[in-house]
């Protein structure tokens, strides 16, 4: 059986997740074979995210390594991969998702008594979220692998906290760790989640078959979600949240919204729908979004984006 070239950033976090995806493959019969690319978005650490570009700043060089058949498949956190994908690539399997939820990182309880906080992440969902719910605050960029950004934490004294994805932590096997760094975690349960946080994608040439370690349940949270993000329009740095978690077998929900970049407005979203229906739903719940007026919105947002890249 042929080997499968595995391409993944080489954060330990990114392989962390492709020696996960490498594992679930070789326990089906598939010889694998690790190959690190470094990406765009990894090695310029001075820039904001959004500065960057739009969308596929962490899985250009991936997509080329495809194209050139230098790897056969590419493992990514899926809320990486844009919505769209270069000619001839397409999402083939989403074999797992980890917690969804965002947690803030703190270096003192005395966090939740102050009426002013320093804030840090690279994140515009994460920066907007916060300032809707604390608009006082300050919030600094903070790039960077796991380890880098919590070094940066610990090392910046004026900083009170900052935001990252509790699966990022949890797969780098860091949470349990915090303690002894002098640190401490609360999830940040009224933040919605980046569209497909905590689940793994993988991408490939159009053609290429994995079904055998795909998770149907993933693939249909995944559908929705980035189906929402899709006819926003937003990027995946953009302002916008999508969540969908099941309720029994037969029916799920759906937690949305965009907001502007300095999180004074907020167009949001909830319902339930049956998984038989999930092919269309986020496109659906998108367009009551826009007929709430996030098209407005997601131009404002465009517009402050260029002005600032």
């Amino acid at each position: 059986m042929k080997t499968i070239k595995i391409g993944t950033r080489q954060s330990p976090l990114a392989l962390w997740q492709a020696n996960k995806v490498a594992s679930i493959l070789e326990a089906k019969g598939h010889p694998t074979e690790i190959v690190p690319i470094t990406s765009e978005g990894d090695q310029n650490l001075k820039q904001p995210i959004y500065s960057l570009g739009l969308t596929g700043v962490f899985t250009r060089s991936l997509d080329i390594a495809l194209l050139n058949d230098k790897v056969d498949i590419a493992v990514h956190s899926l809320k990486d991969v844009p919505t769209v994908l270069p000619e001839s690539l397409e999402l083939i399997a989403y074999p797992e998702r980890a917690s969804s939820a965002d947690i803030l990182v703190y270096k003192s309880e005395d966090i939740f008594e102050k009426e002013h906080r320093i804030i840090a992440t690279g994140s515009l969902r994460r920066k907007a979220f916060w300032h809707h719910q604390y608009p006082n605050d300050t919030i600094v960029d903070l790039r960077g692998n796991v380890q880098l950004r919590l070094k940066k934490l610990q090392d910046n004294t004026e900083w009170d906290g900052a935001i990252f994805a509790f699966a990022g932590l949890d797969r780098s096997e860091i949470l349990d760790e915090l303690k002894d760094k002098g640190l401490h975690y609360k999830v940040i349960d009224w933040m919605i989640a980046a569209p497909s946080q905590g689940i793994l994608g993988i991408v490939a040439k159009e053609g290429l078959d994995l079904s055998d370690i795909n998770n149907p349940e993933c693939e249909r949270f995944a559908t929705v979600e980035r189906q929402f993000l899709n006819v926003l329009e937003g990027g995946c740095t953009a302002p916008i949240g999508a969540l969908v978690e099941k309720i029994d077998e037969e029916n799920y929900s759906f937690k949305g919204a965009i907001l502007s970049i300095d999180g004074q407005e907020m167009i949001a979203i909830e319902r339930q729908f049956k998984a038989s229906e999930y092919q269309t739903k986020g496109k659906e719940f998108a367009e009551e979004c826009i007929a709430q007026g996030a098209g407005k919105l997601i131009e404002a947002i465009k517009k402050e984006i260029a002005e600032k890249s």
